[in-house]
């Protein structure tokens, strides 16, 4: 069992970035993977399905996905010229500097899904490169990774720790705001410095307006780059956003196994580090085997840190990485180029952090 584990595992790691049909229906691979590791650990049942349907977060995920998609066509002149305002006044890279702050810690008050949905949009209006809204996209995603879990309405990660630790509205704040709000705000300077350096590669667009402070604009990125602007575009994107989280939950379910073999005894040191495959596994999954009452705090902040960083590196480790990859139409090797050194660099920032000093 555990050998046909590790080898769906690998399978997962490495086939959407070798693989053009499976990086093309990234979905459908993970279900399948998902259905996989469930059989081969005999988890499968009639039970498991009808608890995943039952989950509440897969219809709200679904139903948010889709009524933002319809509310931001109806609305997309509107917003588009109110950031076309914006800008003409405040440099871009101010913008996204702010832009990247405030949605990491608005994430936690509105959810990590509503806030990854007004990302998408507000880059996909934005007058940049597509190469520059892709790496924009993953800085922030990181952010709204980290900021979501302050409060228990952020994600699901965050609710899991609170029910189980039997814990108060503002445990998760007071224990790892420390970590956290210096990390958002370090997120939001990193995009000002990128987008900063970017601004002087920015050319305008023939007859196109000018942004003032911003430089100029780029169309580079038009419908062809990007789920299509129309409500059969929003229906389908939200289908697939269901279907990536139900084989998520099939996947956590599949490598419980594993985990409650070989992962929960290990040491915070070596768990840390080892949480990176909530890359590809669903990190509330994870904090729920991992997460105990009989830790100490800062064992704690290092399980809850070492999830929620390399969430970011790789499109299926978050909920926001997945809705703005399906939106933006980002493949696993455009998100992995930028997202797995940067998620190293945090987690190694904070690894140093954490345990020495």
């Amino acid at each position: 069992m555990i050998i046909g584990l590790l080898i769906i595992l690998i399978l997962v790691l490495i086939l959407p970035f070798v693989v053009e049909i499976v990086e093309h229906n990234l979905e459908i691979f993970l279900f399948v993977m998902g259905l996989a590791s469930v059989i081969i650990s005999k988890a499968i049942s009639l039970n498991l399905f009808i608890g995943i349907l039952e989950n509440y977060f897969l219809y709200f995920i679904t139903l948010a996905v889709l009524v933002f998609g319809i509310l931001f066509i109806v609305f997309k002149d509107k917003v588009s010229a109110l950031i076309n305002k914006i800008l003409k006044h405040v440099p871009i890279s101010v913008f996204v500097m702010i832009l990247i702050i405030i949605l990491g810690f608005l994430s936690s008050v509105i959810t990590a899904i509503i806030a990854a949905l007004l990302l998408v949009e507000i880059l996909n209006i934005m007058p940049i490169k597509r190469q520059q809204k892709i790496n924009l996209n993953i800085i922030a995603c990181f952010s709204i990774g980290l900021g979501a879990v302050l409060t228990p309405v952020g994600e699901p990660l965050a609710t899991v720790v609170i029910s189980k630790l039997d814990a108060g509205f503002l445990y998760l704040l007071d224990s790892l705001g420390i970590y956290i709000i210096p990390g958002v705000i370090a997120l939001g300077v990193l995009g000002f410095i990128y987008m900063n350096r970017k601004e002087k590669n920015i050319t305008m667009a023939e007859n196109g307006p000018g942004y003032g402070p911003a430089g100029g604009v780029d169309l580079e990125l038009t419908e062809e780059f990007t789920e299509p602007d129309t409500i059969k575009g929003a229906v389908i994107r939200a289908i697939k956003i269901f279907f990536f989280v139900f084989a998520l939950e099939l996947l956590g379910t599949g490598f419980k196994p594993l985990i409650d073999t070989y992962v929960i005894s290990m040491s915070n040191y070596v768990l840390y580090w080892l949480n990176m495959i909530s890359a590809i596994l669903d990190n509330a999954t994870l904090a729920a085997a991992e997460i105990s009452n009989k830790m100490t705090a800062s064992q704690i902040s290092a399980v809850l840190m070492g999830l929620l960083i390399s969430g970011g590196m790789l499109i299926p480790g978050n909920i926001p990485n997945i809705i703005s990859a399906g939106k933006l139409k980002i493949q696993s090797r455009d998100w992995a180029r930028l997202g797995v050194p940067l998620g190293l660099v945090i987690m190694l920032i904070y690894f140093i952090i954490i345990f020495f000093i």
